[in-house]
């Protein structure tokens, strides 16, 4: 994230309250059962200081405007649903050098600056496909993610607690604090390109990685020979953070309003996002994000149509700015190539004035035998070919990928060159939620685009 210019210590003048939010259906929310107590945290929560700020989100603006003309690429990634007990250090390290280290990929490989985002620091919250979950005749309530209740299959565990709200912030804040920390205190430098490649273990996509940072050190040394790098710029790496707005509790109380113009910002992150599930244009969370200032993105399936699509432009986009809106894609390998061309086509010139970005991970969700949810490697980069299809055939820009996954070795989704078979998945399947690629996978992803993008399949 990097330092702006703009004076921003008077951003907050009042929180979320004052607001007067419509009474709309919002799906997936919880139910908490104890009115006073919510009422309590939401009132602490709204006097918080921002985790972000409106110049920052402002920024991130100017850059998704270059991703949509073309100009620049997305890199969002990072886990499924974090959870609280995994905001540690070398958590957020790890998750952070595998994001760089894709990036360099991408732009190094293909010529192309990236926009990176990190699925951090408020991912707290899954939408789920039942409101209850059985085992051996108990029912309980579902887990909706630690910022609503907790994992582990008991009575206490599963209740709704909105304490949870203030943990989850708590615990946003410290991650924030680390992530500012490592992308300008010089654990980003480029100099440093071969550092971040320690303390993980070995592999095709690593060896490859290892020689492309030789030569970006022959590079780095030749432009700094030549006066022409700035040092200071290389340490420094702009990064921002982004998550699905789906608990309103939430996002509402951490809206403030901006100092210099009176707008409204979600100051719980950069970008905010709305799933496929919880896109009703009727609904609280269109509303939602049509009334901030922040970037903000939707989710579109195989569902999607045009008259849908221009809908929610208009909900949320309607003065057509650049960078506002972007579309992520979550199609699956199987379908996004008979559903996305005819989408872009029959939005014309519209279909040129958001970004698009790709989600190869939700459409390609399968059980193995043995019982856990996973995702191919191979279609994975099956979507991703598909996207880049799409927009070639349609005349449009492919933006950028939006991926889960974790610097971590865990064996949750099959394939790959270094290949985890669906025997191995018991190994280390960590996540709590979806699958995520290990840090192996999502490196070797970013060759995959990195060459898509060279070719300019467009």
């Amino acid at each position: 994230m990097e330092r702006v210019s703009t004076d921003l210590t008077g951003l907050a003048t009042s929180g979320g309250h004052d607001i007067d939010w419509p009474d709309l259906p919002a799906r997936q929310q919880p139910t908490w059962d104890d009115p006073a107590s919510l009422a309590q945290t939401l009132s602490v929560l709204s006097t918080y200081p921002p985790l972000v700020f409106a110049g920052e989100c402002d920024q991130l603006r100017t850059r998704l405007a270059a991703v949509a003309a073309g100009e620049a690429f997305t890199l969002q990634g990072g886990d499924c649903a974090e959870t609280l007990a995994d905001v540690t250090g070398p958590n957020i390290r790890d998750r952070i050098k595998t994001i760089l280290q894709m990036a360099v990929v991408l732009t190094y490989g293909a010529g192309t600056p990236v926009v990176k985002i990190g699925r951090m620091a408020g991912q707290f919250a899954k939408p789920r496909s039942a409101d209850t979950e059985t085992r051996d005749e108990v029912t309980l309530p579902a887990y909706r993610g630690d910022m609503v209740n907790g994992f582990e299959f008991t009575p206490e565990s599963r209740r709704h607690d909105p304490e949870r709200l203030l943990r989850c912030y708590h615990a946003s804040s410290a991650t924030l604090n680390l992530v500012r920390g490592f992308t300008s205190g010089g654990f980003a430098d480029l100099r440093s390109v071969h550092a971040w490649n320690k303390g993980f273990l070995r592999g095709p996509a690593q060896a490859r990685y290892e020689q492309m940072a030789r030569d970006i050190d022959r590079a780095v040394r030749f432009l700094e020979a030549s006066g022409v790098a700035d040092a200071e710029e290389m340490r420094r790496v702009e990064f921002y953070s982004a998550h699905e707005a789906l608990i309103l509790d939430y996002e509402r109380p951490m809206v403030r309003r901006d100092h210099r113009t009176g707008l409204l910002y979600d100051t719980s992150s950069h970008l905010v996002w709305v799933g496929e599930r919880t896109r009703d244009l009727d609904g609280a969370h269109i509303d939602f994000v049509s009334r901030i200032q922040n970037p903000v993105a939707v989710k579109l399936g195989p569902s999607a149509d045009r008259d849908t699509v221009l809908a929610l432009m208009d909900k949320i986009d309607p003065d057509r700015t650049p960078g506002r809106l972007t579309f992520i894609t979550r199609m699956g390998a199987s379908t996004i190539r008979d559903q996305l061309p005819a989408l872009l086509t029959s939005l014309g010139d519209e279909a040129r004035r958001v970004a698009w970005v790709c989600d190869p991970m939700h459409g390609n969700t399968f059980t193995s035998p043995s019982g856990f949810k996973t995702r191919r490697f191979e279609d994975v980069v099956d979507e991703v070919r598909g996207f880049f299809e799409a927009h070639a055939e349609a005349g449009t820009h492919p933006g950028g990928i939006h991926v889960e996954l974790t610097g971590n070795d865990v064996t949750e989704c099959v394939g790959g060159t270094t290949p985890v078979d669906l025997d191995d998945l018991g190994l280390r399947y960590e996540t709590l939620c979806d699958p995520r690629l290990n840090h192996q996978q999502s490196l070797e992803l970013a060759f995959v685009v990195a060459e898509m993008l060279e070719r300019g399949v467009r």
